[in-house]
This record gives C-alpha cells, structure tokens and sequence, in this order.
C-alpha cells in the first residue's frame, strides 16, 4: 500500500541545510490503521505531506500501490493524489460560504464527474457519517464534531485508497473527540486504510498501530502491547459472553 524507504526531506536556504526528515522508513499495508506519533518539530507534519503527494522528498524511495511515486511532477502527484488520497485535517478546512452538501461535492466537480455520479456519492458519505439531514446547513450553523465529520464525509466520498488524518480531533473538546474516533475505527474495521498524526497518547492507543518518530526517523515500531491487549479484552468478553 505505502512503502517508504530511505526516505530524507531537505530544506535548503543559501546558508543552512534543514532536514525533516533522514532515512525515514515505513511500511503501511492496506487496512491498518496507523498512529504515528512524535515531539513538536519530529517530522510528523513533513512526513503526511509527502505521503499525501503535497510534496515530493529530497532522497529515497515512496511506493503508492506498488507504484514510485518519488519524484512524479506537480500534475502527475495532484492526478493521484485527488483519486486515490483522502484527507481529513485538524482545522476541518470547509468552505464557509458552501453548504454541507457542496463542500463534500467540490472535490468530485474537480474529477469531471457526472453530478448523478457526484450526488450518489455526496449523500452516501454523508449518511455514513450521520449528516444525511444537514446536508444544506452551513458550517457556522454544526457544531466543531459535526464540521470535522463533514470534512470526513468530504474525504470518503472520493472512494480513496489512503485515508491521512492530521490530528483530526486536535480542535474539538473529549466528547465529540471521542465521537470522531469511534467514527475512524468503524470505517478502519470496514476495510479502509488510515493513517493518523497524532500527539495525543490515547488517540494512537486506538490505532492498530504505533509509528514513533524522532528528528526525522522512525526511531519504535511498537504494536505488540496493543494486540496483547485487544486479545486480552475479547478473551474477556468472550468470558462473559
């Protein structure tokens, strides 16, 4: 699915040479749900942008579905990218003066799609999400969990490959943080692939896997503790069965 390898990030000026990251690997297969994790200024940020093909890295390797994607050009990266990527970001990044329907269409207009096609899609996302009824409320009339739903509807309703999610509850209060993560695992236990930034610890002991990265490298692949645990739970609840 996604395959890093060697992979370094460089941003030069005419006196200093700043690397995000430095042989950064990592392998996502289809249907994991991912974590990745680090201090302020880690890498985290660089590496979503470079899987979501915003930015092409200095060195080494990007495979997307087996496909190197390394150093494609800005047309080539932005083709893939709107029809195979989702994105799903801390600041909900809706149009304000679009209602909700139209904010989940506008990435489809730019596919060229029919707007049967477009319409079936729109109101399928949205029902996922539980947003059927609000689809032409604006987003100053939801409330922050609803935006960020609407903004996952907008995500799904390309049908991509790779859902990347920047620190998707980072804006919203425990409730409606809770709401959105108990929204990713349905969608990660229905066979979508996703990968988190997050720095919250609780948010990535959700995930089916933990990514720690350090001044950028991948410096613990932990998902041992995890598996331990969500066995311990179902052999428990199937105690209780």
């Amino acid at each position: 699915m996604l395959k890093m390898t060697g992979l370094s990030k460089a941003y030069r000026t005419e006196v200093v040479e700043t690397f995000a990251l430095r042989e950064f690997d990592l392998e996502v297969r289809q249907g994991e749900f991912v974590a990745v994790t680090g201090p302020s200024g880690s890498g985290k940020t660089t590496f979503l942008t470079i899987a979501g093909l915003l930015e092409a890295p200095t060195a080494g390797r990007y495979e997307l579905d087996g496909v190197d994607v390394s150093q494609l050009g800005d047309d080539a990266r932005s083709q893939i990218r709107n029809r195979k990527i989702g994105f799903i970001f801390q600041g909900f990044n809706l149009i304000a003066d679009l209602n909700v329907f139209d904010n989940v269409d506008v990435p489809l207009r730019y596919r060229g799609m029919k707007a049967d096609e477009r319409r079936r899609r729109v109101r399928a996302a949205l029902e996922r999400v539980g947003l059927a009824a609000r689809e032409k409320h604006y987003p100053a009339e939801l409330s922050g969990g609803q935006q960020q739903r609407v903004a996952i509807a907008r995500a799904l309703a390309g049908e991509p490959r790779l859902l990347l999610a920047d620190e998707p509850t980072g804006n919203l209060d425990s409730q409606m943080a809770r709401s959105v993560m108990d929204l990713l695992e349905e969608l990660h236990r229905d066979g979508a692939t996703i990968v988190m930034v997050t720095h919250d610890p609780q948010l990535a002991a959700r995930a089916q896997r933990n990514v720690h990265v350090i001044d950028g490298r991948v410096v613990d692949v932990s998902d041992e503790v995890r598996l331990s645990r969500r066995r311990a739970a179902d052999d428990e609840a199937l105690a209780h069965a």
